[in-house]
């Protein structure tokens, strides 16, 4: 088990850089800078399970499944592409579906778990 103290970003979190073909990653605003670890299953396919990372900025992107994330640190700005936008910090939950294109807009950095269907 993994523990965390005073909202602090995991020091064992490795680049997941922002070149996925499949997710069509477009950086809107800033340099925002990803990392994550999987604590379960892979990127490959099934569900998957671990902790992400982000830095300040926005990009937009293609979801790769059904995905529930809790928000631990930061706060951001989701926007469905052609819906509502959410505003989100410590403790909110939020659900994103496969194929579903969505805006992260980051304004401090973000630290979150999650779980994905890739199915």
């Amino acid at each position: 088990m993994h523990k965390y103290a005073n909202n602090e970003i995991p020091d064992d979190l490795e680049p997941w850089p922002f070149d996925n073909p499949k997710s069509n990653y477009k950086i809107l605003h800033g340099e925002p800078r990803a990392s994550g670890r999987l604590d379960y299953g892979s990127n490959q396919a099934g569900t998957r399970l671990g902790i992400w990372a982000c830095t300040v900025g926005a990009f937009e992107c293609t979801e790769l499944g059904d995905e529930m994330q809790t928000i631990l640190r930061g706060q951001l700005t989701l926007t469905r592409v052609g819906g509502e936008s959410i505003r989100c910090g410590p403790g909110d939950i939020i659900f994103t579906r496969k194929g579903e294109r969505v805006v992260w807009d980051i304004s401090e950095d973000v630290t979150k778990v999650f779980f994905t269907d890739l199915s």
